[in-house]
């Protein structure tokens, strides 16, 4: 996919997120057989039809990152900056995981992502709490897009959902002109973690990123059989098949 070119620096905020909850880490661990599986996880996903008309479904990657995959530079926040740098492994069996790119009607504008993971319960807290910890103390960070493009993104808490607790950052920043804003979002769900993003360009829509927001949690509620911040494993385990 092609995003527009401001966008390129935006996106990469999300990988702060999924960085941190991604699958890398317990790639060597053996597979937790009460885990939901990778396939359950992606049906929890949010689609093109469940965020509007005009969206579409990028194509998914048939490549695992690594470390040369993300070489944007960040500067501002080391507590940010450090989960961006740890996005260098790949899924695991260990970690099941899946994720999407939702791409607006306007050229890709606005784009909604999500990604699900799921880990032991000890460790997603462990990494949930790193999530919220960077949230709470970057107050600035900086993304240099390509050889030449740096923009700046102020960082504020925000309320993304119904749950006050559930941690969300909101990102402003403007590059070559262009106004850019993102809604970063985390949740739980057991032993599923939740990274949601919602980018724009040239405006700052927080009512329809609260709204996709809160679409995706009650997907997942209603998919995996758990609720939003409960330490509940879902009931939809790999042997009890999907309640959609």
């Amino acid at each position: 996919m092609s995003l527009p070119r401001p966008l390129h620096a935006l996106t990469t905020a999300v990988v702060v997120v999924t960085a941190v909850l991604g699958p890398a880490r317990l790639a060597s661990a053996a597979p937790a057989q009460d885990l939901p599986s990778a396939d359950q996880l992606k049906a929890a996903l949010l689609t093109a039809d469940d965020v509007g008309p005009g969206y579409t479904e990028a194509p998914a990657s048939t490549e695992s990152p690594g470390p040369s995959d993300n070489p944007t530079p960040v500067t501002g926040c080391d507590a940010l900056s450090a989960l961006v740098t740890m996005h260098t492994g790949q899924s695991s069996p260990a970690t099941p995981h899946a994720e999407t790119e939702l791409d607006g009607p306007d050229d890709g504008n606005p784009m909604v992502t999500e990604a699900l993971t799921a880990e032991d319960p000890g460790k997603l807290t462990t990494d949930l709490n790193t999530v919220t910890d960077a949230f709470k103390t970057c107050h600035t960070i900086t993304f240099t897009a390509g050889d030449t493009d740096t923009v700046t993104f102020t960082v504020t808490p925000v309320t993304l959902g119904d749950r006050q607790d559930a941690p969300a950052v909101r990102l402003d920043g403007t590059l070559a002109g262009v106004q850019l804003n993102a809604f970063i979002g985390v949740e739980r769900f057991g032993t599923v973690g939740m990274a949601f993003g919602y980018f724009q360009r040239q405006g700052a829509d927080s009512q329809t990123a609260s709204m996709q927001y809160r679409t995706a949690v009650a997907k997942v509620e209603r998919t995996l059989g758990t609720t939003a911040g409960s330490t509940t494993p879902p009931t939809a385990t790999p042997t009890q098949g999907l309640s959609v």
